[in-house]
């Protein structure tokens, strides 16, 4: 099964896809598709992702502020 998307992409983008696509001797849509599958394998095989979630911890913004923590870590423990 298929599933069609409709991007909406910004003129300056939508000129340099074309020159990719050009340069390849592809449509734009498929070096899009192409990116996105790319993207999506990376994720899949991505091993650190197996540790997603094997640590529990109060904090919930870490993915935001995860240099300010380790910045105060290294401070508390080289003090």
């Amino acid at each position: 099964m298929a599933y069609t998307l409709t991007l909406e992409v910004p003129n300056h983008v939508y000129k340099m896809l074309l020159e990719k696509a050009s340069m390849a001797g592809k449509t734009p849509e498929r070096v899009v598709l192409e990116w996105v599958e790319a993207a999506t394998t990376e994720i899949d095989n991505d091993p650190l992702l197996s540790l997603a979630g094997v640590i529990t911890s109060d904090k919930t913004d870490v993915s935001l502020h995860h240099d300010d923590y380790i910045g105060q870590e290294l401070i508390a423990t080289h003090a």
